[in-house]
């Protein structure tokens, strides 16, 4: 039925520094890798949505740059995801992982940094492929459909 089904908006930070990746793991799934960030709430701006999302899982207030990707997936049968990814620019301050003042601590299962070399299941697969190519930055908007 139609009333059963929705739509979700998800923002997530890229945050790159020195060509590695900050990614988390969430504890309801730690098959696979994802950027942090989370759900846009009735009302809320998808940057302050990022930015809310970023402090409590990471506790540093991002400086959010420009959007870099939009992904649209289905996730299940009734449910449609929509993700905007923006770069993060004050990356080193993400650095030293350990001291993270973390508000939202149990949403996040693990932190860490990856290279691009590193065999990491990291959703979507797109981003993940760009990222291991060095073309996860890019002066245009790329569409993800995984």
């Amino acid at each position: 039925m139609e009333k059963d089904k929705k739509f979700v908006v998800r923002v997530r930070g890229i945050i790159l520094f020195d060509d590695e990746l900050l990614i988390v793991k969430h504890p309801h799934d730690t098959s696979f890798c994802a950027l942090p960030g989370g759900h846009l709430e009735w009302g809320e701006d998808i940057k302050e949505c990022l930015r809310r999302e970023i402090i409590e899982e990471l506790g540093v207030n991002p400086d959010i740059g420009r959007l870099l990707y939009i992904n649209n997936f289905m996730d299940g049968d009734t449910k449609q995801s929509i993700e905007f990814f923006f770069e993060i620019t004050n990356s080193h301050e993400y650095k030293n992982i350990d001291h993270l003042k973390k508000t939202h601590a149990y949403e996040i299962a693990e932190v860490c940094w990856i290279k691009p070399s590193d065999n990491i299941p990291l959703k979507p697969k797109s981003l993940w492929e760009d990222f291991k190519k060095g073309n996860i930055l890019s002066d245009q908007v790329r569409y993800i459909h995984d």
